[in-house]
């Protein structure tokens, strides 16, 4: 670990091992010398050795075997999980006893976390980098709620987590008190609208089998959240002698591919076409993804909308045409959707004014073709799925796995003819993408040396540190206008991870550590646009970094408020012609301002600002970089413009 820029002579671990030993020391005389001094209390007997190590006499333990727990462990084991994330419980405490003694605390590590949405959200930020889940606990039905809006968030971004939840079934061994609250009779009931599969296993091979089975489910597209339950008896009790009990096998899942006759038909559709677009959403799974995206539209010289739920296609790709997708997508003949989650947004403009209103953008006689995975498991009740789009040919399948059919089908039928009037229809796009970059660049600039720091400089001076590195941006872009994809050089998949879901507040800063600690055994540098309002709802999750010295840079977009809700009361002040001097109350964070360096450092973070003069940034960004680097984790405040 780097050494603290406050206590240049102190390692910070040494340090903390020194203040404890120097705590214990401070305790331990007092005591002993007011039990010489001091008259004990009547009938209050002082504690003793005896009575503080002895085994109460009404407590059983197991001193031969094993416990279901410990079986349940090696079931998890068998799945490859290489942490799990909680905040500590009693219902689930046979299973953290023997993950950290049975298991050894490896494959899965335990992870502390101070709330259950920071667990599950660096679940689904690690599995956007490493491709398989991290597995999480939850305390009954008090540590489920907390953990909903990070499922949500999930569920809404096809990620799969995969959640053990703790819980007492059976009356006459629940304790009495507070364990009735926190237990529930169907506790799966509270986030089965968004999860794909949740049980509640009646034995330790009921258990092994859904254990793998939830597995298989939440790795089978659309990938999906899943939910098991672990009854406290079933961990606690010891596994007789004589069960038999085994683990199945866990298959490797073949992801589902077009139909052939589909895919034929949605080729002879674009070759043919005249402006054809493809348009990518959550659809880029691997690095394969990208690559067989910009092969497809190589192969035709049309252009691509990546509309960042993943990084689909490298910016700097001359056939990549995002910043121009309204103008394109109305000229479109042909429109390919892959894994799209709101394809009717994208085909027509919406106005939200006070008689809301929409009107199609693609032009009379456009076909329109959806490839993705999200028709094969659908649920009613939350409208995630968005507004039905009007599509001539839907083919439900995974479009990654669906790809290299159809770039084959796409060169087969392409001619001599064709080549040529896509040569030139490819010359354009790269004449149009150079323009755009040229314009962001002037756009950049405007307002360079103001304080607040514009989002621009901000993310041009964060590129200048970190472009040299092989570094991970983990945190998603709306709120910077996107200037990262505008300017940035994106190519590696892990470049971007997307956005977060469902959107909801609290997502970024635990998904960016989540995703921080896949990217540490790949060296990566993974650093984190954080916006102020996100992180105070999860700003625990600063302390799970710095405990499990997790390498990652917060760099914080610190508007002081809450920008969007801001604007929104703006657009109600101006409709109701009121004015906008008063928008502020209840949307800004002021009044106190809030120093989240301070913050930060007094979770174990090393922290420098808040920067509010923009000649200050890029020293203050190396700094912090150094500290990344050598293995700990650091946050950089500051304090900028609106968006």
């Amino acid at each position: 670990m780097s050494k603290r820029d406050d206590v240049p002579d102190l390692n910070r671990r040494n340090f903390f091992k020194g203040a404890t030993l120097a705590g214990a020391a401070a305790l331990s005389a007092p005591l002993e010398a007011g039990a010489q001094n001091a008259a004990p209390r009547p009938g209050v007997p002082l504690p003793n050795r005896v009575a503080e190590t002895a085994v109460p006499a009404a407590l059983e333990v197991l001193t031969e075997g094993r416990s279901g727990s410990d079986f349940m462990v090696d079931c998890l084991k068998s799945l490859g999980l290489e942490y799990i994330a909680a905040n500590p419980a009693s219902s689930f405490r046979g299973l953290h006893e023997s993950l950290i003694n049975y298991g050894g605390n490896v494959g899965p590590e335990f992870l502390t976390c101070s709330h259950e949405e920071i667990s599950v959200a660096m679940g689904h930020g690690y599995f956007k980098i490493e491709g398989k889940p991290l597995g999480m606990l939850a305390h009954g039905t008090v540590g489920l709620q907390h953990a909903t809006m990070a499922l949500y968030n999930a569920w809404c971004d096809r990620v799969p987590v995969y959640m053990i939840v703790g819980n007492v079934r059976d009356v006459q061994m629940r304790r009495p008190g507070v364990e009735w609250n926190h237990t529930a009779q169907d506790v799966g009931v509270i986030v089965r609208d968004y999860v794909k599969w949740d049980d509640y296993p009646a034995s330790l091979q009921h258990f092994a089998e859904s254990a793998v089975r939830a597995y298989k489910f939440a790795m089978t597209p659309p990938t999906l959240p899943v939910l098991l339950v672990a009854d406290a008896e079933l961990q606690e009790d010891p596994v007789p002698e004589d069960l038999k009990l085994r683990i199945p096998k866990l298959p490797q899942v073949a992801y589902p591919q077009g139909d052939p006759a589909a895919v034929a038909e949605t080729a002879r559709l674009l070759v043919n076409a005249e402006n054809p677009v493809l348009i990518a959403d959550r659809y880029a799974r691997t690095a394969a993804g990208a690559k067989h995206l910009v092969e497809l539209a190589e192969a035709l010289q049309c252009p691509i909308i990546d509309t960042s739920g993943r990084l689909n296609c490298p910016t700097r790709h001359p056939l990549n045409q995002s910043t121009r997708a309204r103008s394109h997508i109305a000229q479109a003949d042909v429109i390919l959707g892959l894994e799209m989650s709101d394809f009717w947004a994208l085909l027509n403009s919406y106005r939200d004014q006070l008689h809301r209103s929409s009107r199609p953008i693609v032009k009379a006689g456009a076909r329109t073709i959806s490839l993705g995975s999200g028709d094969l498991y659908m649920k009613s009740n939350f409208q995630d799925f968005q507004r039905f789009a009007d599509i001539d040919l839907a083919i439900a399948a995974d479009a990654e796995a669906t790809m290299p059919a159809l770039i084959d089908e796409v060169r087969r039928r392409v001619n001599g003819e064709q080549k040529a009037a896509y040569e030139a229809r490819g010359k354009k796009l790269t004449a149009s993408h150079r323009a755009d970059f040229e314009r962001a660049r002037v756009d950049a600039t405007y307002g360079w040396d103001a304080s607040p720091i514009t989002t621009a400089r901000l993310c041009m001076e964060v590129w200048a540190q970190i472009r040299g590195e092989d570094w991970s941006l983990v945190s998603p872009t709306a709120s910077v206008s996107y200037w990262p994809q505008r300017l940035w050089t994106m190519e590696k998949p892990y470049h971007f991870l997307g956005d977060g879901g469902g959107m909801g507040i609290g997502y970024c800063a635990s998904a960016a550590t989540g995703a921080a600690l896949a990217n540490r055994k790949h060296g990566r540098l993974s650093v984190s646009l954080q916006n102020d309002g996100d992180l105070l709802m999860t700003i625990g999750v600063l302390w799970t970094a710095a405990h499990h010295n997790i390498p990652i840079l917060h760099v914080m977009h610190n508007n002081r408020g809450y920008h969007q809700e801001l604007m929104h009361v703006q657009r109600m002040a101006n409709r109701h012609m009121r004015g906008i001097d008063r928008p502020h109350i209840g949307t800004t964070l002021r009044d106190p301002f809030i120093d989240y360096a301070k913050i930060a450092q007094g979770m174990g973070v090393q922290a420098i600002g808040p920067i509010t003069d923009p000649k200050d940034l890029a020293p203050a960004l190396k700094r912090a970089i150094a500290i990344v680097k050598s293995g700990e984790p650091a946050l950089v405040d500051v304090v900028t413009q609106g968006r």
